[in-house]
């Protein structure tokens, strides 16, 4: 079945969630900022990364390699042109996250943001104990009672989300990476003036709390 992702064309996303009554390309970018900075790692997984919204943060004296992974062909092919000056460390690639037998490239950090709502908790889990990161940061949504999708000119392009999106919680994807190593270390709270918000929870392995 093919996934709804693979059918919202860039454009259509990136005017939806820039919109003024939406505000999240813009928050997004000012947090993606920290999670590149934030932690002494070299490589990176950026998981859903779309058109490369944020990677504009990349600084190649402190990155070797950086990895952008979504399953829209599309969105990976643009964020390659727009992200030419980086070529030599940026890596692009069209992966379904929910295909259990696909090959995840290893890196010391992963980044999900508004990514683990449509690939649930365990497929996720299955991603870091193959990418065997130090750090794990990631941003879920936390919803108001209207919904998930904000109202804008273009969110009915996501129509078709509701098939594969669920709500995540901060204890549950807490105590699922507690399960396989992982603490929570650090997070923030943004508020949307939609009413709703932005979590960012970063994990640390335990094995460097040990060091």
């Amino acid at each position: 079945m093919e996934n709804p992702w693979e059918k919202i064309e860039l454009f259509d996303y990136e005017k939806h969630m820039s919109h003024e009554t939406v505000g999240q390309l813009q928050c997004l970018n000012s947090l993606m900022e920290g999670q590149l900075n934030r932690y002494p790692v070299k490589s990176v997984i950026v998981l859903g990364v779309a058109g490369g919204n944020g990677l504009e943060h990349i600084k190649k004296e402190k990155f070797k390699k950086v990895y952008g992974i979504d399953i829209n062909r599309g969105y990976i092919n643009e964020c390659r042109t727009r992200y030419e000056d980086i070529s030599d460390i940026l890596e692009c690639l069209c992966i379904d996250l929910t295909d259990k037998n696909a090959v995840i490239p290893e890196a010391e950090m992963i980044i999900a943001d508004l990514l683990i709502e449509y690939i649930g908790y365990e497929n996720f889990i299955n991603i870091v104990l193959r990418a065997k990161p130090k750090y794990v940061s990631c941003v879920i949504q936390v919803n108001e009672e209207s919904g998930f999708i904000s109202d804008s000119p273009y969110s009915h392009t996501f129509d078709g989300l509701s098939a594969v999106h669920r709500d995540i919680g901060r204890e549950e994807i807490s105590a699922a990476m507690e399960k396989i190593g992982y603490r929570l270390f650090y997070e923030i709270n943004k508020s949307l003036k939609t009413g709703k918000s932005l979590l960012l929870l970063d994990f640390i392995s335990v094995g460097l709390l040990r060091e």
